[in-house]
């Protein structure tokens, strides 16, 4: 193995990366290296590109970029059972501590000493990355790169949809990213009755059509609440499934909700906003789940299981595909909103 590697890194306290070399990580007792083969943009790493207010208090340059990855195991460290040197693995960013009240209440994904890779340490928009041992997880056989480079981001939607009960129910889908088109595929799959999708890009509306939604609606052309409330003949949607973290979106998405509702939000907003909390929720017996990361490790688990059942496919999800070399344009592209998935390979 060579001494040196290419990494795209956040090297200032300033908009942008930075493509540089740095040494080869080593592996640590429990740790593995992985040969990075694949690696997708996510919304975090958008934000840390453009260095928004979120990334300025929360990340410390310098630091290699990037948490969504796919690769073989290189090396292998003292202690390290569960896989070996060849394996194909696809990587849970979140390094928990095992330890803490919720770990050992099977509750990883709020471990309270939590360590994300590409946040709060060195990630995955390198030729190697060093991680623990259980978060590089083997692929079922056959999974493809651009398939196993979007398994992480793949069980955000999981973790959302399986929060709630879709089968059989109207469900509306509030922002249609990428996670949002994964969730509308997985709702399907999971045999939801009517999937209704909102978002403003058309273009990513016609990515939720044709994974499955049977209903798009454009919010800055159409009115949301009144196409819900039509199509179920005024009782309103059983089923939130909230991605984008757009006030608006939020607003709507309750307001288009019948009693009794169920809502798992994922979305992350830009700050606190006005809600009506009394009539959207309380009055109408609403239950609403708070949805972080993916469950460790069962929703691990149930992805894997949709990907290698065939319930989900999601080749269509990566629409555009860049060495690392050229990230600027990657990211160019990621943000236009004109896009699925876009992956990058060192």
């Amino acid at each position: 193995m060579a001494e040196k590697m290419q990494a795209v890194m956040k090297i200032e306290r300033a908009p942008g990366l930075t493509l540089t070399e740095k040494e080869i990580p080593k592996a640590g007792p429990g740790q593995v290296v992985v040969h990075v083969l694949a690696t997708s943009i996510c919304g975090t790493d958008l934000h840390i590109y453009r260095w928004d207010k979120w990334s300025q208090g929360r990340v410390n340059p310098p630091i290699v970029a990037g948490h969504e990855i796919t690769g073989e195991i290189a090396e292998v460290g003292k202690g390290v059972t569960r896989v070996k040197v060849g394996d194909k693995v696809s990587l849970e960013s979140h390094e928990v501590c095992g330890t803490c009240r919720f770990c050992r209440a099977g509750r990883g994904d709020i471990c309270e000493n939590t360590v994300i890779i590409g946040v709060d340490r060195d990630g995955g928009f390198a030729d190697y990355i060093a991680i623990n041992e259980e978060n590089a997880r083997v692929l079922p056989p056959g999974v493809p790169l651009n398939v196993a480079c979007l398994m992480e981001n793949f069980g955000n939607a999981v973790h959302t949809v399986s929060m709630v009960n879709v089968k059989d129910k109207h469900v509306l889908v509030t922002g249609c990213g990428p996670a949002g088109v994964m969730a509308v595929a997985v709702a399907k799959a999971e045999g939801a009755a009517h999937i209704y999708a909102t978002d403003v890009s058309d273009y990513r509306l016609a990515m939720a059509r044709s994974m499955g939604a049977n209903t798009i609606i454009n919010p800055t052309k159409e009115n949301v609440v009144e196409i819900v409330m039509s199509g179920t003949k005024n009782e309103g949607a059983a089923v939130l499934i909230e991605m984008s973290g757009a006030p608006s979106a939020i607003n709507d998405g309750f307001k288009a909700l019948s009693k009794g509702a169920e809502a798992s939000l994922l979305g992350l907003t830009p700050g606190p906003f006005e809600f009506d909390l009394n009539n959207n929720v309380i009055f109408r017996s609403v239950v609403v789940y708070g949805v972080v990361g993916r469950r460790l490790w069962s929703t691990w688990d149930l992805a894997y299981h949709y990907v290698e059942s065939g319930k989900v496919d999601l080749n269509p999800m990566v629409t555009h595909r860049f060495k690392l070399s050229e990230y600027d344009q990657a990211f160019e592209t990621f943000g236009s909103g004109q896009s699925g998935k876009v992956m990058m390979t060192p």
